[in-house]
């Protein structure tokens, strides 16, 4: 049975939890904002870049491919995926919902794999899961320090699909969902092939009027290359970051509703204990009294 004592000992440790937990969960909610707010603005700049993109390829419309017969010696394909995860916990089935997406869309496409990881966590996930992760990144603590990153991974990926050692590579991550607060989504990055044109022609001209290329058009698609591959995986690294700390800020309402519920419980446990003593204690009072009374009736 619990003791007053012991009863003390769990409400202080249950309040020392709870202070802990709201001020992760202010952590948090501060830090949505920054995150959500880059990833509006990346949203607008993303689709500018792929207006001018699509502007670029006007002069030299993407052809109708026919069907191609393919040798029979044709290797097959060695497919590289950035998975955008955390370093931390308490964030609830975030890395593991994103590690399972992972698993099941990579499993479906044929070729040898290597994974990229951003985050600690995730990396533990899919190394577990028999998943061949070669590279592992620390996830940024801030907007600031997406750049870095995105420079790294991106360096690393020119290199591995000049030398041979990737010829495509998908970026894995967790976007902003309001309904569910997030969800696990995959986008083919590279190569920059015919399939990217197609897919970079549904974002349709805004106006009536026909796009025209300023300056040298070679060196403007290469900008434009590059900043269309610059901001993806910033976009993805911001979406990760705000879907991470949407999750953290759930789980920690969750821990603080059943911290409130536990010292509750406890609340009630303490003055039933202490009601319990006191009683006792006045049952002891009486019974003296009494038994005195008594001792003094057979006296007299």
């Amino acid at each position: 049975m619990d003791t007053l004592e012991s009863l003390s000992r769990k409400i202080a440790g249950a309040t020392d939890i709870k202070s802990v937990v709201r001020t992760m969960k202010a952590m948090a909610a501060a830090n949505i904002g920054q995150y959500e707010l880059a990833v509006g603005s990346l949203g607008d700049y993303y689709r500018t870049v792929a207006l001018g993109l699509v502007a670029c390829f006007r002069a030299e419309p993407v052809k109708s491919e026919t069907t191609k017969i393919e040798p029979v010696n044709t290797p097959l394909p060695a497919i590289g995926a950035v998975v955008f995860g955390s370093d931390q916990g308490l964030v609830g089935s975030f890395n593991n919902t994103l590690a399972d997406f992972v698993g099941q869309t990579l499993g479906a496409l044929p070729g040898q794999k290597e994974i990229w990881t951003v985050g600690e966590r995730v990396q533990l996930i899919l190394s577990d899961s028999g998943l061949p992760v070669s590279t592992h990144f620390p996830v940024p603590t801030s907007i600031n320090t997406i750049t870095p990153l995105v420079g790294q991974i991106l360096v690393k990926a020119q290199e591995s699909l000049e030398n041979g050692t990737l010829t495509e590579c998908y970026i894995f991550h967790n976007q902003p969902k309001a309904d569910t607060g997030y969800v696990a989504v995959c986008k083919r990055l590279l190569p920059l092939d015919t399939q990217w044109k197609r897919e970079l022609t549904a974002f349709a001209w805004p106006t009536k009027t026909i796009p025209q290329v300023a300056g040298e058009p070679q060196n403007t698609l290469l900008t434009l290359i590059r900043e269309f591959l610059f901001v993806s995986l910033f976009r993805a690294c911001a979406e990760s970051l705000a879907s991470e700390n949407a999750s953290r800020l759930k789980a920690m309402q969750r821990a603080e509703k059943s911290i409130d519920e536990l010292l509750d419980d406890l609340g009630h446990k303490y003055h039933r204990t202490r009601q319990s003593a006191i009683d006792e204690e006045l049952f002891d009072v009486v019974s003296g009294f009494e038994a005195l009374k008594v001792d003094k009736a057979k006296g007299e």
